[in-house]
Order: structure tokens, then sequence, then C-alpha cells
């Protein structure tokens, strides 16, 4: 993503689509180190040596890491609900009083980017939640595109996505800025590749077929490249498939989006195999020939002019995590690995930061120009992948560096979860929805796969699995799961101790560490358990202890306006609120989405559930200098008390187990209080 809002008179001198976070005389450091005291506004959180410790919970990565995944799938899926933003923009401000989204009316849409990367973070949020509207939601976002976004027959590159679009346009074409009628093919690749594990999800034949047919095109027009060329164009017109003109370009380093989407239909053994096979090793052998030996990582971005001067670290880094997870398909994967994460730590063409031991870097640039801007401000989608590599490169060799690198940046990362006011893009209040939330989320998700000590410790969750996973359902002291494919490795952590776990109904033996031979193995010290089946998808899990799934209300679904006072009932069927006791809230403190605050001055506040449910607790946060007491109560026999100390953030969690109707909340009138995910448990 680039920039927006530039003075007119800058705005003249520049090509279009160039970088732009710092124009400087003189190339800039590679690396400066920034300890500032606020991270998007909120106060950095340092532990005893100095190092930066995640938000909102210094002392709880789980709890921190998993809010932040959380808030931004929230704000999303308020979108898909209400506007439909990401259907048409890419990019969005928020007014910083009410924290409405209101779309950027003035730059590319970057649908196919977009559309990509939600893929990957359903693919991972839905078997983490066990929730299924992320999926409805991404198949309802892909259908519409599928019906207004793809090339007409008869192209040279035909019934393929186009890249973006103009603002607003309900019909993509591309962006103007850069020509009418064009494609980007590595973009037909990585497409195609969402498409098919969207197929393995869902069983639709419907995104395998188009898959498929984006594969064959990718075939059709590939071409043997060399140090000028690559096999397909970053940009061409979609007609005929030149690059001629203003905007097009034949050089993008980007293979791997057509390489992935070869693999997995040759995984699953649908299309032209042949074909795939032969232009998956060309291309192969060309990434091998030119970008892996001398650095050329350029052509990725839907926005940028062509050049093979503006190199950034999408490409290394998304390459580097392809061979950490498929160190089959490259036999130096560990050396490829290492070298494409040091390149992009320090080469000179961008700035790299660290704050408070965290490297944080920047997207692009060309040693003299680069996007976006300084920390503190945007951008943490980049540090994600980078911190998500680099926690996939311990995972794969256990070296610790790798893992303190990844858990610093990712911390840094957490600073930016929900709106937070003082942060956005530079030059202007623009956020964009590919970084903050999918692309961003989608990496944090990472960190939970590759250390799944890093996920929360109180609650079960499938963490990771090489295949998509079609199902899931968690109870107390159980996990169900299926997956597309018989044969995968899982990773869980759960709030119980494993039993029995059964693949197809057949038991599967402990090891000491699942490999080839169907296992599992658990660490009862980190609740951690690694499955490898081969023989069937449909796995159960059952144990002693654990807790039921709790559900929750959020107050940002269904959206209510900042400062609505409470009434009737919210959500609808669920709980009803005392008149005038309550109003939704901005996001504010250590709350990163819309929470719940006292409305008057009543020190009882009181709500009830329609239907009796055991409240399972609350979060809450105490913005004032100065503890607070704290009391809730369900029934003479079900009360607790707790102490809040001055900004701290407290998870409650109040262990009853019988339903009730009627909550009791206490505390000083002039406490400052904010509440926010009511965590319940539904009565059978």
């Amino acid at each position: 993503m680039r920039l927006n809002g530039l003075p007119a008179v800058l705005l003249a001198v520049l090509p279009v689509g160039l970088p732009i976070g710092a124009r400087a005389a003189q190339p800039f450091a590679t690396l400066t180190t920034v300890d500032a005291t606020e991270i998007a506004g909120r106060p950095v959180q340092l532990d005893t040596q100095g190092k930066l410790l995640p938000w909102p919970q210094a002392d709880d990565t789980g709890y921190s890491y998993s809010a932040h995944v959380l808030s931004q799938w929230a704000i999303l899926q308020d979108q898909f609900q209400r506007q439909r933003l990401p259907y048409f923009y890419c990019c969005v401000d928020f007014d910083r009083s009410t924290f409405e989204l209101v779309p950027d009316r003035k730059w590319v849409n970057s649908t196919a980017y977009l559309r990509g990367m939600l893929e990957g973070f359903v693919e991972r949020l839905y078997p983490y939640t066990g929730d299924e509207r992320p999926l409805r939601y991404l198949q309802d976002f892909v259908d519409y595109e599928m019906a207004h976004g793809l090339t007409p027959a008869g192209y040279a590159w035909s019934r393929v996505p186009y890249p973006s679009a103009n603002p607003g346009d309900a019909d993509y074409r591309g962006w103007s800025r850069h020509g009418d009628d064009y494609v980007e093919p590595h973009l037909v690749g990585e497409d195609g590749y969402a498409y098919v594990r969207l197929y393995e999800m869902t069983g639709q034949a419907k995104y395998l077929q188009a898959a498929i047919h984006f594969a064959d095109q990718l075939v059709r027009n590939y071409r043997p490249g060399n140090a000028e060329r690559s096999p397909w164009p970053v940009r061409c017109h979609a007609r005929d498939g030149r690059v001629e003109g203003p905007g097009m370009g034949p050089y993008s380093a980007n293979v791997l989006g057509p390489i992935s989407l070869f693999d997995e239909l040759l995984r699953i053994h649908e299309g032209r195999l042949a074909d795939y096979r032969r232009i998956r090793q060309a291309a192969w052998h060309w990434l091998e020939q030119y970008p892996l030996q001398d650095n050329v990582w350029v052509g990725y971005f839907e926005d940028v002019a062509p050049s093979m001067g503006n190199m950034n670290n999408v490409i290394p880094l998304e390459l580097a995590r392809y061979v950490l997870l498929h160190p089959d398909k490259d036999p130096h994967w560990r050396e490829h690995a290492a070298a494409l994460i040091e390149w992009v730590k320090t080469t000179p063409r961008w700035p790299k930061y660290l704050v408070h031991g965290a490297m944080v870097t920047t997207e692009q640039g060309d040693g003299r120009t680069f996007c976006c801007n300084e920390p503190n401000q945007c951008c943490e989608s980049h540090t994600a992948r980078l911190a998500a590599v680099e926690a996939l490169y311990y995972s794969r060799t256990r070296d610790p560096r790798y893992r303190e690198q990844a858990f610093r940046s990712f911390n840094w990362v957490t600073y930016f979860q929900g709106l937070p006011g003082s942060a956005h893009a530079p030059y202007s209040d623009q956020w964009w929805f590919t970084d903050e939330f999918t692309d961003g989320p989608r990496r944090v998700m990472d960190a939970f796969w590759a250390v799944p000590e890093w996920a929360p410790d109180d609650e079960s969750h499938l963490l990771g699995s090489s295949s998509p996973v079609t199902r899931i359902a968690y109870a107390r002291g159980k996990v169900s799961y299926s997956t597309f494919d018989a044969d995968s490795e899982d990773v869980l952590r759960l709030d119980f101790e494993p039993i029995s776990i059964s693949a197809g109904g057949r038991l599967l033996p402990p090891r000491i560490e699942p490999g080839p031979v169907e296992g599992y193995s658990f660490n009862p010290g980190t609740r951690v358990l690694r499955i490898h089946h081969r023989r069937s998808g449909d796995i159960v899990i059952t144990g002693a202890g654990g807790q039921p799934p709790l559900r929750y209300v959020t107050f940002d679904d269904p959206h209510l306006a900042a400062g609505t006072v409470l009434a009737g009932e919210y959500p609808a069927g669920l709980v009803r609120w005392t008149d005038g006791d309550w109003q939704i809230g901005v996001p504010a403190g250590r709350f990163g989405t819309f929470n719940l605050v006292r409305h008057g001055a009543a020190p009882a506040l009181s709500f009830a559930f329609v239907t009796a449910q055991v409240f399972a607790g609350v979060d809450v946060h105490n913005p004032a200098d100065r503890a607070t007491t704290l009391s809730v109560r369900c029934s003479p026999a079900q009360r607790i008390e707790v102490t809040i100390g001055p900004d701290q953030l407290l998870r409650i969690r109040t262990g009853w187990r019988e339903p009730c109707t009627n909550v009791v909340v206490e505390y000083p009138p002039d406490a400052p209080l904010r509440f926010d995910n009511l965590a319940y448990t539904p009565t059978p």
C-alpha cells in the first residue's frame, strides 16, 4: 500500500505509483534505534531489560496476541455486515471521536490482494474460533469478485482476475492511473491458490474450476525469463499480453503465486498436471537462477509503477515462509530462508528500526525513497510478516535467536490492534484493509502455529494444520474436527489433558515426536498437542478437565454507534439491559474496539439474560491512577469481588457453574471502568 493525501505541489513532481515515505538527498540509515515512549499512541510496556512487551497485557502473551487477531476480525466483520467497504475500497479513515470508518474515495482499490490475504486469514481464523461466519463472508466476497472482476473470454488473459479497480467502482478493470484493461499475472497465481484452498475448506467446486482455469492461463502465457524479463510480466494488457505502454512492465520476481497454485493443484491431482509440473519447474529454475542470486526483489504492489530499483520485503519473506513450510520443495531451504531474512533486515533499499529491541521493517524502497514511514504510526503487517518468518524458522531449526527476534517484533505489532487513534499512514489518516485487517493478522496467526506457547493458555484452540480444516467443534474436554487431507500435521493448545485421540475412529498412539509415522505427542507442561494422522482427517480428542467453550458479547456485533445508551435487548434475544445504566464506549484505554461504560452515576448497575445462562466473566480496564474494587453477583451464592489496580486490564472469570438471569455490578460512581468481552456459557 502506498500513500494518499500528499500536497498537490509534491504530487506534481512525483512519478505515478512511486512509494513516498521519505525523500533524502543522501541515502538514509538502514537501521535506526527509535525507543519511543509510545507506539501508535499507546504507552510502551517493557521488561526489566528494557525490551518490548505486548499490548494490552504485558504479562500475558496469549491474551495480547489473541486480542490482536480477534479485534482486527471484529472490525472487518462489521464492514462485511454493514457497509461492505472491502468490496470497493482498499483504504479507509475513521472519525477520531466516533470511530466510524469512512472510505477513501481517491485511492486504488486493491481487490486481488485483499481477496488472497483474506483467504489466508480465514483459513487460520475459522479453526481457531470455530466460528463459521468468516467462511461465509469470504465466499460472499469471492463470489462477488468472480461476477464483477474477471477479464472477458477471448482475451490473451481470458477470464482471470483483474488486480484492482478505480476507487468505488463496482466492476473491476484495473486502476486507470496505470492504464486500462490490464492484469498482473503474479496475482492470477496468488488468487488461484486462494481459490483452491477455499474449495478445500468448503467443497464448492466452482472455486476449484476457476483456479484450474487460472492455472491454464498461466501455462498459456508463460515465456522463458532472463535477468530483464520474468516468466510472467508484472503488469500487461489483458487483451493481448503486451507489456508496452505506461504502467506496464516485463519483470516481477514474484513467481511464488503461480508456483503455489501449480503446487496445490498437483498435490490434489486436479487439472493439466503435466503442464503444471513442467511450468512450475521452469519458474522455480528461473527463481533460483536470478532473484535468489541477484536479490532483485521487485514487482508486487498494485499501485507502484514498474521499476528494477524499487524493491520490497513481501516477495523475499513470502518465499522464505514457503520454503520453511515446504522444505521438501527446496533442498536448500535452510540456507535460502536464512539468507532471505537477513537480506530484508540489512538491505539499504528501505529503513529498518529497533524499537526497544523489536525489529520494525518498512515496506519498500529504492535506497533514497521508501514506503511508508517511521515506526509508531502504521504499516505493521510488514513487521508481522518478518516476525512470522522468523518464528517459523525457529520452529523448523530451534535456533532460539529467531524466537526472541520474532517475539519482540510481534509485540510491536500488537500495539496496533483495533483502532488506535494515533496510528495512520504517512501524510494522511488513511488505513488499509489489506495491511490492518487481513495481511497483518494472518501473519500474527503464524505465531501460534510456529510457537504454540504464545497462544492463550486457558482455552482450547487448533492453531495450525498442514491441511485446510473443513469442520471443527469445541466442547468441555473435547475437540473434534475434520481436515481436507487424510494426511495432515496439526498443532493445538488445550485447556485439558487428552486421554483419547482418534482418526477415523482408530486410536492414535502416543509418540515422543510424531514424524512420518502416525501418532501424537502431548506436553503436559505447555498443554501443546501435536498430531500426525495419515489415513483419515476426522479427528476426535477427548480428555479430562477444561472449561466449556465461552461465547461473548463484544459490543461490536451488532454494531451500535458510540454513546448509544443501551435499553431493551442487545444482542436481540440474549441480554436485556436496565434502561439508563450502560452505554457503548469508543475504543479507548486498553480496549482497541468498542466496549461498555457506565451511563449515569448509579453505584449498582445491572443487566439480565433473556434466558438463564452461566455468567463466566468479563474483561475490565481501570484507566484511573488509583485502584477500584468491583463486585459482581448473580445470586446469594454467586458473588465475587476483585480489586483492579491503576491502569490494569483484568480478565475476570467467575468460575460459576449454575445459570442465572440477573447480574448486578457494583463499583464507585467516580471510577471510569470500561468493560468488554462479556463471557457466558449457553444453557443446554
